[in-house]
This record gives C-alpha cells, sequence and structure tokens, in this order.
C-alpha cells in the first residue's frame, strides 16, 4: 500500500492512504503541539486493534459475544536498549466461554498481521528518487528473476518474461502497481490482489498454483480491463473527455437515433438485431453513451470483427456496458492465447450458467484420472484435512465443452462453493477450477458460503447468475448433488500441440461456437504494447438480462446527474422537478447515488453513502415539504444501514419534524433536553434544516467539474493516461 505524507504547521504530518487521512503529531513536551497520536503511538495502537479484530472474527464466526471480552496491550521496554521491546497482549474472557474457545480465542491473536510482520522482521529500503511514480512496479515482487524461464501451459513466454513485459506496459502509462493481498492457504494454490496505486479502484486479483503464475494472471487481467475501458465501466468521465475528439477509442463512430427515436441503421447487424430487439422495443435513447452523458453526438459505436465473414459491426458502447461486465476479454503475450483465454472463460460462464440453473447432476472425476495431477490433488487434500469436502466433477457436458468444476463444502455452516474452470486441457481447468475456488479467501472466509437450495426460482433469478459470475458465491441446487448424473464422464483433450497449440486451440473454441449457430465478433487491441481482445457472443456471453437495455440502463444517470451534481445551486422549481424525476422513476429508493449517476465518492462521506431515499427527504426538507420530509425519515429511521452520527441527525430531524406537525407541540419546550440528547451541533443542523437556513446537511457543494470529489478525479486521471495513449497516432493508427 501506497501511503504519502505531507508536511503540515510546525511537527504535524498528514499520511494520505486510499480514501484515509490520519495526522500525526508530537507531544508538547517535544516541541509539538499534542494534537494527535505520534507515529510510534500509531504503530503501537496498530498491533492491539489488529489482534482484536482477530478476537472478533474467531467470535462472530461461532456466534460468541464480544461486548464483555477485553483486551489491552503493554509494551515492555528494555532500560538498556529501548528498541527492544515486549508486547505483552492480555485478554479479560467471560466466565461463561468453555475451555475450547478460551485457547481458540488466544490462537486466534497469534494470527495477528502485524505481530507476523514484526516478528518476521521486515526489511526497510531507503532510497532518493526524482519522481516518486517514476519506479512505478518495483513494488510488484522481490527477486524475481527476469532471465528464468518458467513455462505454463496455456501461455507462450516464460512466466518471468511475461510478468516484465506487463510490468513494462504499466510503468509506461504511469501507473505505479502495487500488491495489497496474497493468499496461499493450500498447497499449489496462489492469489493475489493488485491495484493502482493513484487510484485504488482500479484493481484485479489473480490466481495460480505458483506465485507467479498468480502475478502474470493478475497483470494479464490489469491489463486486458484497461484495453476495454472495464475499470471505467457505468462511471462518468467527465466533461473534458465528454467533448473531446474520440471518448472510448479513435475508431469510434457516433450515429444519431431516426426522427421517432429509432435505431441507427448502421449499428448492429441483423442477427443482433434479432436478439437484441425481437420485440421492436428498443429505442435509440436507450444506447446512449453512459460515460460521457454526451448526447448530442449521438449513439457512441465501436467496431467489431464478424467472425464468420470478417465484416466490420457497430455495437454500442452502451449495450456492451450494460449486458456484457468483463466476460470474454483478455490479454497475452499473443492473440492467439489471449483469444483462448477469452473463450474459455466464455464457455465457463455460458456452461456454468446452463449447469446451475438446469438444476443438473455432474459426474465426479474418477480417482485415478486425479492421479495423473499429484499437484492439485495436494491442495484439495489440504482442504479435506480443514474439514471441507471437495468435490472435483466433470462440466464438459458429456465432451462438449471444455469446462470443469470443484465443489466445497463447509459442513460447519452448511454453505457450498460450486467453481468452475475452463481450458482447452483438463488440467489446467481443473487447476483454474481450485484457484478460483479460493481466490483472495480465508479458511474463515469460507464461512460465508450460501446453503443450497430445492428452490429453484432462487437459482434461476437472474441475479443469482450475476453473483456466481462476480465471485461464484451464488445460490446453487441440492440436485447438483445427486448421484445420479445427467452425464457420463469424459476424459477430453481440447489442447492443441506444438508451438502453434494457441492458435489451434483458438480455432476449435471458435468452431465450437460456429456448431452451435453462434456468431462471435471480436475488437483486438494492441496499442499498449501486449495483444489484447474482447469477444462477444451475442445471446450466449451476457451477463445481464437483454431486457436492461431497456428497464434497467446504466444510462438512467443522463436523467439525474447533472442536477445531483448541481444540487445545492437549484432554486426551488429545479428541486421539485428533480424529486418528481426520481418519484417517477420507481427506483429502489435503497439505490445508492453513486451507483445511480456513476461519480465515485469518497465511502466515508455522506455523499458515500447517500441513497435515493436520503436524497429525496434532503430535498424535501430544503422544499419545506414536512408531510414528505416525516414520511422519509421514518423510512430512512427504520431501514437505516447508514452510519451511527447519520442515524443520530436524522433522529434529530424527526423529532423537530414532530413538533412541526403537532400543533399541540412547542420546540422550546423540548429543546434543552434535546440538545441534551443529540448535542448542540447536531440540533442546530436538524432545526436548521427543518427550517430551511440548513441545505442538504453533511453533503458538500460540487457540480459537473466534480470539485472536491478526488477519489473520482483520480479514477478519471487514471482514463485520462490510456486516452492520451489513444490519441497519439503512433499507439492507435
Amino acid at each position: 500500500m501506497e501511503i504519502k505524507v505531507n508536511f503540515l504547521d510546525n511537527l504535524r504530518l498528514e499520511a494520505k492512504f486510499d480514501d484515509f487521512t490520519v495526522v500525526a503529531d508530537q507531544p508538547i513536551r517535544y516541541k509539538g503541539d499534542g494534537s494527535a497520536p505520534g507515529p510510534f503511538d500509531y504503530f503501537l495502537a496498530s498491533s492491539a486493534l489488529c489482534a482484536a479484530y482477530f478476537v472478533k472474527l474467531y467470535c462472530d464466526t461461532r456466534n460468541i459475544p464480544t461486548e464483555n471480552i477485553r483486551l489491552s496491550q503493554n509494551n515492555i521496554v528494555d532500560p538498556e536498549n529501548r528498541y527492544n521491546q515486549i508486547f505483552k497482549i492480555q485478554v479479560e474472557l467471560p466466565a461463561d466461554i468453555c475451555a475450547k474457545d478460551r485457547q481458540g480465542i488466544l490462537r486466534s491473536i497469534d494470527r495477528c498481521t502485524v505481530k507476523k510482520v514484526v516478528q518476521t522482521g521486515p526489511e526497510f529500503v531507503i532510497e532518493e528518487v526524482e519522481n516518486l511514480d517514476a519506479d512505478a512496479q518495483a513494488l510488484l515482487m522481490p527477486n524475481l528473476a527476469s532471465d528464468a524461464g518458467t513455462y505454463i501451459s496455456g501461455k507462450d513466454l516464460p512466466l518471468e518474461q511475461t510478468i516484465a513485459n506487463m510490468s513494462a506496459i504499466l510503468a509506461g502509462l504511469g501507473m505505479k502497481i502495487e500488491i495489497a493481498s496474497w493468499r496461499n492457504i493450500v498447497p499449489n494454490v496462489w492469489s493475489l490482489h493488485i491495484r493502482d496505486a493513484h487510484s485504488p479502484m482500479c484493481f484485479t486479483n489473480g490466481k495460480g498454483a505458483t506465485k507467479e503464475g498468480a502475478l502474470a494472471s493478475a497483470l494479464g487481467e490489469f491489463i486486458e480491463r484497461l484495453n476495454c475501458n472495464f475499470f471505467y465501466n457505468d462511471q462518468f468521465w467527465g466533461e473534458e473527455i465528454a467533448n473531446a475528439a474520440f471518448v472510448h477509442y479513435p475508431n469510434e463512430r457516433w450515429f444519431q437515433p431516426g426522427p421517432k427515436d429509432e435505431l441507427p441503421p448502421e449499428i448492429l447487424d441483423e442477427y443482433c438485431l434479432h436478439i437484441y430487439n425481437r420485440d421492436g422495443e428498443l429505442r435509440g435513447s436507450h444506447l446512449y453513451d453512459t460515460n460521457s452523458g454526451n448526447i448530442e453526438r449521438g449513439i457512441c459505436s465501436l467496431p467489431y470483427v464478424r467472425q464468420s465473414d470478417g465484416a466490420d459491426v457497430y455495437f454500442p458502447s452502451n449495450l456492451i456496458e450494460n449486458l456484457f461486465l468483463s466476460n470474454g476479454m483478455s490479454a497475452g503475450n499473443t492473440l492467439a492465447e489471449a483469444q483462448v483465454q477469452c473463450l474459455s472463460e466464455i464457455f465457463e460462464r455460458a456452461v456454468k450458467r446452463e449447469i446451475l440453473e438446469g438444476e443438473m447432476a455432474l459426474p465426479d472425476v474418477p480417482q485415478d484420472v486425479l492421479a495423473k495431477y499429484p499437484g492439485i490433488l495436494a491442495g484439495i487434500q489440504a482442504l479435506e484435512e480443514q474439514g471441507f469436502p471437495v468435490l472435483v466433477k466433470d462440466a464438459s457436458l458429456g465432451g462438449e465443452f471444455p469446462v470443469m468444476c470443484v465443489t466445497l463444502m463447509n459442513p460447519r455452516t452448511g454453505g457450498v462453493f460450486a467453481s468452475f474452470g475452463a481450458h482447452p486441457s483438463l488440467e489446467v481447468a481443473v487447476e483454474r477450477s481450485l484457484t478460483e475456488l479460493l481466490q483472495g479467501r480465508s479458511f474463515e472466509g469460507l464461512n460465508d458460503l450460501p446453503q443450497p437450495t430445492f428452490e429453484g426460482h432462487a437459482v434461476t433469478e437472474p441475479n443469482n447468475f450475476v453473483e456466481h459470475f462476480i465471485d461464484s458465491s451464488g445460490v446453487v441446487s441440492w440436485r447438483f448433488f445427486s448421484a445420479k448424473s445427467d452425464y457420463e464422464f469424459v476424459e477430453w483433450d481440447f489442447s492443441g500441440q506444438g508451438e502453434n497449440s494457441n492458435a489451434e486451440e483458438a480455432a476449435t473454441l471458435f468452431g465450437i461456437l460456429e456448431n452451435m449457430g453462434k456468431e462471435a465478433y471480436m475488437a483486438v487491441y494492441e496499442h499498449l504494447g501486449a495483444p489484447a481482445c474482447r469477444i462477444l457472443v451475442p445471446d450466449y456471453s451476457e451477463i445481464y438480462p437483454l431486457d436492461d437495455l431497456i428497464w434497467d440502463n446504466t444510462n438512467k444517470a443522463l436523467f439525474f446527474r447533472e442536477d445531483i451534481l448541481n444540487l445545492h445551486s437549484l432554486n426551488n422549481a429545479e428541486l421539485k422537478a428533480l424529486v418528481k424525476r426520481l418519484e417517477d422513476s420507481e427506483l429502489d429508493d435503497y439505490t445508492d447515488i453513486t451507483t445511480l449517476i456513476g461519480i465515485e465518492f469518497d465511502d466515508n462521506t455522506a455523499w458515500g453513502q447517500l441513497t435515493i431515499l436520503e436524497l429525496k427527504l434532503l430535498i424535501y426538507l430544503a422544499l419545506k415539504n414536512v408531510e414528505e420530509a416525516k414520511e422519509r425519515v421514518e423510512m430512512f429511521l427504520q431501514y437505516n444501514d447508514n452510519t451511527v452520527e447519520r442515524g443520530l441527525f436524522y433522529q434529530a430531524v424527526n423529532v423537530v419534524l414532530e413538533m412541526q406537525l403537532d400543533e399541540d407541540l412547542e420546540l422550546a419546550d423540548y429543546e434543552v433536553n434535546f440538545r441534551r440528547m443529540f448535542g448542540n451541533e447536531r440540533m442546530d443542523a436538524a432545526i436548521g434544516s427543518v427550517d430551511g437556513n440548513v441545505r442538504f446537511y453533511g453533503l458538500t457543494p460540487t457540480s459537473m467539474k466534480l470539485e472536491g470529489l478526488d477519489r473520482h478525479l483520480r479514477l478519471i486521471d487514471s482514463y485520462k493516461k490510456l486516452h492520451m495513449m489513444r490519441a497519439n497516432p503512433k499507439h492507435f493508427g
């Protein structure tokens, strides 16, 4: 994690990381102002807090209350060497906790991350640099020999060279990539989380049988998502980009809807129109670009090559953004390598959906077949030893598709996790299923798995597949576990041979789609320096329902974005129009404003927690519409999951509104005790909000210029690095 430090007045310092700011000072006796803890005090507190976190984690997974558990830490300093210290952590436990859990709680503290890092002894490297962002990839992995040559199946270059090449690409963009976490809880299963230090919203997860394989996976995913703009999906890219010569790519084209909002004839083809406009309900206005919001330019459309005949077909950026998520995108050392990865993932998700929604039972992989892959078996056995039964199943549907499945059961909670993986090689497909299963997870994380069900609607509900797509945490049918499988096991193999194996495999996978009667469309991006592609298979590789284009399109943001960002400068008539549009839209009141308008607010602010319900409430307060405000504040308090501070503010607002609505009540009779309950500052804000002197309490003013929205501006800065490169004909000719 990158922590940037600013020098403030006197000896005060400010450390910034993610969306947080920490201020440190020195005691007055050391010439400081004593306004904040010192750096070493934060260090001491970090180990005590980390220990308490692991106690809380242990207790929560076993439903042990923590209200009466007390924990303290003291540091005992050696009088002859102040750097030699003993950290004594003491825990006071209630008498009703059994001996087993007492021991478990003490052992949980031993897992404290701060403690383990201190015990291992971190190495400090202190150096001067010309630019803090210049040595952009030095944080990835120490002691990685770039001249080594570790080949794995599916990669056309050694892992070390792959990592070096992709790291150089990101460094060339000026992106400082850091590793936020590693996981390796069983043998031969590695995963990690990497992110852009400047814009942590840009992150990927990698997985593999080795740490090098996992890092190459994460870097490849990072580059594929840069190429396809996935990090910036659904977000507003600012007025500068919206009015630039191009918004997404230099080869985009903009088409105007017809006079009656008909679809422009230049977009899609007959095959796609039959799928996406089957009932004739899709209109041109449904396809306006969410990222720019520039309706006047028309419909932003991107060229994709139809694989059956090589023709260019223009897909609206809006359609891709709304339906496909990250499905069907990949980067590789070669285009063929990227295509194989792309198509494998498309089959993985589509077959997974068919199996889960069809409540199919799959055949087990025979033990003698698994025995051919000892590395995979070692990981499975380690999970079994931890008390998690593991099932390895053939998901190829009779040898038709290159897909496998590893399913984990948690007898402690009754939860299950069905992880799917795909690749032309059966071994790699199983490996990917296993590494996907544990990607970013601890053993405690396996306690959150959903329980199976015989309720078919819970499995087939569209959002369940989205959950499976995001992290495989959706619901699985009990019928999946039947010993009577719907298919016989097939020891399939779609892999190619020799130097052109990836090219052969890509041709094979495209052939499967062709035999199914599916059209595939591909865009290739090589401007960053590594081949990447995105493949769309209409009516097969979508993640969200096709109806979302009409009924839940992300460009609904365009009806609200400008007014919400300009909220503080709207007059009463404009506020009435905004709240009416919100009411008429029938949007879920608990939708957050971040999602609605595509702005990354800081989570730790009132904007970051703001929902449609609370926004309506604040508007009604500003309009002095007491009845509507009272109704919304009661709803807020009943279902509030906002911060404690925000909840107390609205409790205060609620009692002031009660005074307004009840003729027999006078605020003056209660105000003294209200102030004792809620405090003067909160009561001033509540009274001011009701009488109109305080508008939109807690929401800092901003506008379409996005001033003060640092988190979102960092995201736009990240995109501008790509945009500038694409604007150069040398890179995107």
